[in-house]
């Protein structure tokens, strides 16, 4: 698939300018303190990116003429979130997947009731929360999502338009250009649900201790819907939905004894954004009894492979990787591997195309009153065995099957249950869409 370039953050953060309400609560106008917070900011992420990005030339682009732009941008800009967007709008210029800012959290969070993907070129509504005032507009499951907050959605695009709209930049409301399966459009504005947080969190046990209970149970719950999950079909098939790369070596271990009881594996990385590098080596060993090479990764001074060593006890049955538009880094590195050892088939969409190996920096400014931000810093390009990157590129399947709007509005998975049949295993889209029921997370 051709590499394919973007519009940039740059453009849709200037074309933002347009949209009247950006925050749950009237920005107000920037200070002089807040001016030369955002400064420093920059100074700090400018000089980060410099130091340790993999390409010291930064792919011919002029870095020190860029931060100069986001520093003048900061001076001109009338909230501290315009003066964010300066500096995020700086490190996209790059256009590496891997390289963004961190900006400082908000004081809430918003949820929008409901959650929308690409599908092949297209993007549909996947799904919609009860009682949320998404339902309450109607919105269903399998609409065509044709624009977004008056911006054509794209599968370049989309994933900047989410950042936008919900990290630098967080909307009360969004509104929504939406295309039935008949090809009636309409169009909806969706409020957001508000939940505020404490401007200052306590991560200490002084008085009540509340916070860092708080913390740790978001943990627990994130803990829980990342969990992977097992789908069973008599005993030739087990399907394993792995939601992220941030397993343990025993707990992939777990994962890989159970398979070994079935011929027949489908490992479904649908929705997986990655994580880390250990956990793909232990999920490559579970599958493969050799070595086998990731990726040569190539850095800022030096190249070197990464190699996962193969395990003794490897799974030896026949393999299927589904992926889709959301699927990447780690699990497009998989999912590629699969295919250049030929150990299995990939079926499903075309990956995203985030293939580098980053490290997230978190810094601090202040003393007694905190702000911690930071960037996420591509420190390696990987290249496969093959000698190609998937950067921009991502994971082409073996066999391109889509859900369609009825498929999505039915519940139905005719990618998953296509890779059952393809190892002899007859289940209907409607069984397959039941695999792995959903889990809204707590508002």
């Amino acid at each position: 698939m051709p590499i394919r370039r973007s519009v940039g953050l740059a453009l849709a953060l200037a074309a933002l300018s347009l949209i009247t309400s950006l925050a749950p609560a009237q920005q107000p106008q920037m200070s002089s303190f807040d001016r030369d917070r955002a400064q420093g900011i920059l100074r700090v992420i400018a000089s980060d990116v410099k130091k340790r990005y993999y390409d010291p030339k930064f792919h011919g682009l002029d870095w020190d003429a860029k931060v100069g732009e986001a520093k003048e941008g900061i001076a001109k800009a009338d909230t501290f979130n315009r003066a964010m967007s300066s500096i995020a709008a700086a490190l996209d210029t790059l256009n590496d997947s891997h390289t963004f800012f961190l900006p400082p959290q908000h004081a809430f969070r918003l949820s929008y009731g409901f959650e929308y993907q690409m599908v092949g070129d297209h993007c549909f509504v996947t799904r919609v929360r009860p009682k949320s005032d998404a339902e309450s507009k109607g919105v269903k499951p399998g609409e065509e999502l044709v624009a977004l907050n008056g911006f054509n959605v794209n599968r370049d695009d989309l994933w900047k338009m989410q950042y936008v709209f919900s990290v630098l930049r967080p909307q009360p409301a969004l509104r929504l250009a939406l295309r039935d399966e008949a090809g009636a459009q309409r169009q909806v504005d969706i409020a957001a649900k508000i939940r505020q947080h404490k401007r200052i969190t306590d991560l200490t046990f002084s008085g009540a201790g509340e916070d860092i209970f708080d913390l740790i149970r978001e943990s627990e719950t994130e803990e829980h819907l990342m969990r992977a999950r097992f789908a069973e079909y008599g005993d030739q098939l087990i399907a394993l939905k792995v939601p992220e790369f941030l397993f343990s070596r025993d707990e992939v271990e777990n994962m890989i004894g159970k398979a070994r009881k079935y011929p027949n594996l489908i490992i479904d990385l649908r929705g997986n954004p990655g994580g880390s590098v250990d956990t793909l080596k232990y999920l490559v060993g579970g599958v493969f009894d050799k070595d086998v090479k990731i990726a040569d990764r190539v850095g800022r001074k030096e190249a070197k492979p990464e190699v996962a060593k193969g395990w003794h006890n490897s799974y030896s049955g026949k393999i299927v990787v589904l992926v889709d538009a959301r699927s990447a880094s780690a699990a497009e590195l998989f999912a590629r591997i699969i295919q250049l050892e030929k150990r299995g088939a990939v079926i499903g969409d075309q990956s995203s195309g985030s293939v580098m190996e980053a490290k997230q920096y978190t810094e601090k400014m202040g003393s007694d009153t905190v702000i911690f931000y930071g960037a996420s810093i591509t420190e390696w390009d990987l290249l496969m065995s093959d000698g190609k990157s998937l950067e921009h590129r991502g994971v082409t399947p073996d066999e391109i099957v889509l859900p369609g709007a009825h498929d999505i509005a039915n519940g139905r998975d005719p990618a998953l249950a296509y890779a059952a049949q393809t190892l002899g295993v007859k289940i209907t889209p409607e069984a397959a869409g039941k695999a792995f029921p959903y889990e809204w997370p707590p508002e």
